[in-house]
């Protein structure tokens, strides 16, 4: 071997010797910030379970890891904070019961491995049960929205309109009722479904046991209600982020009479009889409609649930908060451990006496933000938070209170009380109507 050739091989040998050197680099960087981006989301996992917000509660995503190629898009698109992380190359869930079904993990994936689901399996969800075509077991009733597990603002709006897609197609002619379709509900679904009605110019009629925009009416004047944008029917892309309740009911409102839409408030439905081939609605107030066919677009919590102790019929007890800048100097409790119950507390204090009363010993379920802001306030003193508390009594200038801890009862001064303790999924109208409500365990809502 001469020197020349001897020279060539060292040089090969020094360049092929240094691109594998680099290739270990890369793959060394690689391997430890994967490692890192690993132990990271398992720290976080580990925190969550113990805050107790590990487990999903409603919708929430689920990952197929042999579908998985870690592109990070699903962590990305979700507008919430740690729903979603990176462990051993793949997806997984880390506060699932944070998730509120935006879906929009699910739109990112490009390989299509995320399934949005309810329920787990050991903790179910009652549903009402229907089809693809949003039918359920009674022909020609129809559930879009909240009760249907879609409670996100943008997805109920697109289940309102997908409804009443498949509604059209089901009409017989020449019916013999008064409507083509009735709309029970003036919430995000409803509104969805009443502008779609009229797109296809199909005769309907929306009703509503309150007023125009269902739950969302009931939230706090300046609560933000809406944080991406939706496709509304007959107005088109709404690009509104960080919506105040407010701004959407103006929209609404000015869209519905654009279109020359009246929905018919302070109806409450209390019946939907089968009869001569339609449907007969009976109402609270003596009303009766007929129609072809009935979309229920009503939320599940029908009516809110209460404490169950002597003094909750007084005047000074609320369920819902809508104007809390008209609040002002007062003694008040927060009873309940939920965004609804942090909101309201988070919104009056400063200008009043704020105790937030909870049974359990953490809040477990919820958003971050919330979270963050929960624990501003209680560091600079705005809130008295008394967790492992229950009210016992309320009356005209106090409620009774005491500890799970101790047992101790004691006496507070008190103007006003918010209670937010869930409310109670409308199942007898359900089932005298004769819809079948099914427990869901982890099954799939959304999939490709």
């Amino acid at each position: 071997m001469d020197f020349l050739t001897m020279d060539l091989l060292i040089e090969n040998l020094l360049i092929y010797g240094t691109t594998a050197l680099l290739c270990l680099i890369v793959v060394w960087i690689y391997l430890r910030k994967k490692i890192r981006e690993t132990r990271k989301t398992e720290a976080k996992i580990e925190l969550a379970k113990q805050d107790g917000v590990y487990e999903p509660v409603s919708l929430h995503p689920v990952v197929n890891v042999n579908s998985c190629i870690q592109t990070g898009a699903c962590i990305s698109a979700c507008p919430e904070k740690d729903i979603l992380g990176i462990r051993n190359g793949k997806a997984t869930t880390i506060n699932a019961s944070h998730c509120i079904g935006h879906g929009a993990c699910f739109h990112a994936c490009p390989t299509e491995a995320i399934t949005l689901c309810i329920g787990t399996e050991k903790r179910g969800v009652e549903l009402p049960h229907v089809n693809q075509n949003f039918e359920t077991n009674v022909p020609g009733i129809f559930i879009a929205g909240e009760l249907g597990g879609m409670g996100l603002i943008k997805n109920a709006v697109e289940q309102g309109r997908q409804a009443v897609e498949n509604i059209r197609k089901a009409i017989r002619k020449n019916h013999g009722a008064d409507y083509d379709l009735i709309v029970v509900g003036a919430g995000p679904a409803g509104i969805s479904a009443t502008l779609t009605a009229k797109k296809y110019q199909l005769k309907c009629l929306t009703l509503d046991q309150d007023s125009l925009g269902g739950a969302v009416f009931t939230f706090p004047r300046s609560k933000i209600v809406m944080t991406s944008a939706m496709e509304l029917p007959l107005y088109g892309r709404v690009k509104l982020y960080e919506t105040s309740k407010t701004q959407l009911l103006t929209l609404w409102k000015k869209v519905l009479e654009q279109n020359d839409i009246l929905i018919k408030e302070f109806s409450k439905v209390e019946s939907i009889t089968p009869e001569n081939g339609y449907f007969k609605i009976g109402t609270l107030n003596g009303e009766e409609y007929t129609c072809a066919t009935v979309l229920l677009a009503i939320g599940r919590r029908g009516t809110p649930r209460k404490l169950g102790i002597p003094g909750e019929d007084l005047e000074k007890v609320a369920y819902r908060l809508l104007e809390p800048e008209l609040i002002e100097g007062k003694n008040i409790v927060v009873v309940g451990g939920g965004d609804s119950a942090i909101e309201t507390a988070l919104m009056l204090a400063g200008q009043n006496k704020v105790i937030l009363s909870y049974r359990s010993e953490v809040f477990g379920r919820i958003k971050p933000k919330n979270n963050e802001r929960l624990n501003e306030a209680i560091a600079k003193g705005l809130i008295d938070v008394r967790l492992k508390t229950n009210v016992l009594a309320i009356d005209d200038e106090e409620i009774t209170m005491t500890s799970s801890q101790d047992g101790e009862k004691i006496k507070i001064k008190n103007d006003l009380v918010f209670i937010f303790a869930g409310g109670e999924m409308p199942t007898q109208f359900l089932q005298k109507i004769g819809i079948q409500i099914t427990k869901k365990f982890g099954d799939a809502l959304l999939k490709h």
